[in-house]
């Protein structure tokens, strides 16, 4: 037996990579292969602000993060792993917008949610207040509150799915560097590393913000660019509990979003367009005392007694964005054998146990439980992208 050929090769170890590894043996696959630059988890995945939500003005959005979020609800179960966590806090994710223009795109988005059976409720300004009473509300024209949301740890994800996967048979190898991608006549062979050559006739890519790698291998377009985003921990004169939810304003010129960090601080982050990077760099950015005075600006505007509050932490992370912010999920047809799921565009963490699934199905040829021709690469040049209501940068 050549210990170099496996079955089905992933490429990145990351909370896509490790899921999609899971996946793969749970659906049967036998020899598979996971190969990492670095260590599982230890990417951009150990940069995520680690917020659940179902809540997409894309629908085929919302049917991921439903698949996904009955994972991370019974993710030790799932996994077959009474030790394995995600670090789940179910606090329910607050959104409000308005009058203007977020304010169908919001109702619109709510109704979308209805329509695929998930509990969301309209509240009032002092219902708001009582889930969480730090912030104000007046000048909301729309409230809606997803009581099955929170958030969670991207690193445990990452890991726990990754040691599921080695328990089932999985080999998953760590510091080595893919350096080719190994096809003929249009069909994968495998992949040349730092380590030596693996062969097989299944290649499946989640490499994140070195998606382009892609590209080089093959000609085949990879519109996807590394952006740098800023997080801040802020510490106010009054605790944000894990107890109150994450909070989406719609209303603020960043779209700030943010949530409990640590029982007591506030983890906040824009959520619009970040810096985009001349080549994929993970590597911590500055933070400008400009912008986070900028930030604090916005929080104060919602929490008003966070005029006075102090920087905790800061730290960036890097999203690997598509044109229309939303992921490439599924084979590309000018190479067979070959599979992917990249950019997407902070996203990735909220959609892993879903997306890891979908893409071992497709790989193994099986029906996929989400239908992927949206997804699909072609929709950059057919125009037909999937572009959430909120805008590129926003929460699609």
């Amino acid at each position: 037996m050549n210990m170099n050929h496996h079955d089905v090769i992933v490429i990145g170890a990351g909370v896509i990579g490790s899921s999609v590894a899971f996946h793969l043996a749970q659906l049967g696959a036998q020899r598979v292969l996971v190969l990492d630059r670095t260590q599982v988890g230890a990417g951009t995945t150990s940069q995520s602000s680690g917020i659940l939500r179902t809540h997409y003005s894309v629908i085929e959005n919302v049917e991921l993060a439903l698949t996904s979020w009955q994972v991370f609800k019974n993710f030790a179960d799932y996994l077959g792993d009474e030790e394995a966590s995600a670090g789940l806090v179910k606090c329910g994710y607050l959104i409000a917008s308005p009058a203007g223009p977020k304010l169908e795109a919001l109702r619109g988005a709510l109704q979308g949610q209805r329509q695929k059976g998930i509990t969301v409720q309209e509240l009032d300004a002092a219902q708001a207040t009582s889930l969480l009473p730090i912030a104000r509300f007046d000048d909301a024209a729309l409230i809606g509150f997803e009581p099955e949301a929170g958030f969670a740890d991207a690193y445990l994800t990452a890991t726990g799915f990754a040691r599921a996967a080695r328990r089932r048979g999985v080999k998953i190898i760590e510091g080595v560097e893919v350096q080719q991608l190994l096809h003929t006549q249009g069909r994968v062979t495998g992949v040349e590393t730092s380590q030596g050559r693996f062969t097989s006739p299944v290649v499946i890519s989640t490499q994140n913000i070195w998606a382009r790698d892609i590209e080089r291998w093959t000609g085949i377009a990879s519109p996807v660019n590394a952006e740098r985003h800023t997080v801040l921990a802020l510490q106010g004169p009054e605790a944000y509990t894990y107890q109150m939810p994450v909070y989406k304003d719609l209303g603020s010129l960043g779209m700030l979003y943010c949530r409990s960090y640590g029982g007591s601080q506030m983890l906040v982050s824009e959520g619009t367009a970040g810096q985009t990077l001349p080549a994929p760099d993970n590597e911590q950015g500055d933070v400008p005392m400009d912008y986070v005075a900028e930030v604090g600006a916005q929080v104060a505007e919602r929490f008003p007694s966070f005029e006075t509050a102090g920087l905790a932490s800061s730290w960036t992370g890097v999203y690997d964005v598509t044109p229309d912010w939303n992921p490439v999920l599924g084979r590309l047809p000018d190479m067979q054998g070959l599979v992917v799921g990249y950019g997407f565009s902070g996203h990735g963490f909220k959609l892993s146990p879903g997306v890891g699934r979908v893409l071992a199905q497709e790989a193994l040829g099986l029906k996929t439980d989400v239908l992927l021709a949206p997804y699909a690469l072609e929709r950059f040049r057919k125009g037909a992208l999937l572009t959430g209501r909120y805008g590129v940068g926003a929460v699609s």
